[in-house]
């Protein structure tokens, strides 16, 4: 009975060991590829010191009237991911991409990721840019942001452009996020090591081969860093604290929404039911994926322009 047993202590440990060499394996290739790819990172945009700390904003055109976008939650590098929209409204706006802190080339924070701050930050970078009468557009969680954003800066946001965006009210946005260990795979290597299997989420879409390296590299620095792994542990917070808070009946809202959302079928009703309460309301129903700026960019492009022409800038 002893032999037999030493069979499977000799297989874990053999195991054990190769999990052990492997790890140590991804961990210097993180390590080596981190630093590598840190000295390929081209500079977009520019800095702006918020706090003492540099966020990054990406100005796009030199239109009359002002475009201000704001991120989904994670998207690595928003001054190039949004590149499709800007592209197509450049011509007549200038579009001011803001990367918070944590993303694109920002820096990170330990300011605690409340709707509140991320608010103020993002009101204080266009403050330091004399940025001061603007539409006010973004993606996903950026819902969530706008409405304690637009219950502090009203007065200086003209209309507000979502783009698929959260709702206070949607389905589980009350239940943390596990990320217990995900600072230990990253650093491990196992992140990196992930993302280079799956499919290239910009596979087929308008972006050069240059930027696709940029966005790459992003990814790897900017995916579960400390300033996002704060912001997805306050997110249920942040959704709480929106559940009090409305679009201004008087702001002109237009919301590009996914018509047909294969996880939640009451996704349109929820932002029927946000515009309800708004004067000047629209909804667009779009065919595509939550980031609908990557495969619908000209027909958001058209739209936004034509809401805005009957939206008075001043």
């Amino acid at each position: 009975m002893r032999k037999l047993l030493k069979v499977p202590l000799i297989s874990i440990a053999t195991i054990a060991g190769l999990v052990a060499a492997g790890l140590a394996t991804t961990s210097i290739v993180n390590a080596v590829a981190s630093s590598s790819e840190a000295g390929e990172l081209q500079p977009y945009g520019q800095l702006v010191d918020v706090d003492g700390k540099d966020m990054n904003v990406v100005i796009s055109g030199s239109g009359a009237e002002t475009i201000v976008l704001l991120p989904g939650q994670g998207t690595a590098a928003p001054g190039l991911d949004f590149e499709p929209l800007v592209d197509e409204l450049r011509d007549q706006y200038r579009v001011v991409v803001v990367e918070p802190f944590g993303y694109g080339l920002s820096e990170q924070t330990d300011v605690p990721r409340t709707s509140a701050n991320i608010a103020g930050e993002v009101h204080a970078a266009l403050q330091q840019l004399g940025i001061d009468r603007y539409v006010l557009a973004g993606h996903s969680i950026a819902g969530i942001y706008a409405l304690e954003y637009l219950e502090r800066f009203r007065a200086e946001v003209t209309a507000f452009v979502g783009i698929d965006t959260s709702v206070p009210t949607q389905p589980g946005s009350d239940e943390p996020t596990p990320t217990d260990g995900v600072d230990t795979l990253k650093a491990l290597g196992i992140l990196r090591l992930l993302t280079a299997i799956a499919p290239d989420p910009y596979e087929g879409l308008p972006y050069d081969d240059a930027t696709k390296r940029q966005l790459a590299i992003l990814t790897n620095r900017n995916a579960m860093s400390p300033t996002l792994l704060d912001e997805i542990a306050h997110t249920p917070g942040n959704f709480q604290a929106a559940r009090s808070q409305a679009f201004p009946a008087d702001l002109p809202i237009l919301m590009f929404v996914v018509g047909d959302d294969p996880e939640l079928s009451d996704w349109v009703p929820l932002h029927e039911e946000q515009l309800a309460g708004v004067e000047r309301g629209e909804l667009v129903r779009l065919d595509g994926g939550h980031y609908l700026h990557h495969t619908e960019a000209t027909v958001m492009g058209e739209g936004i322009k034509r809401f805005l022409a009957d939206t008075p800038g001043d």
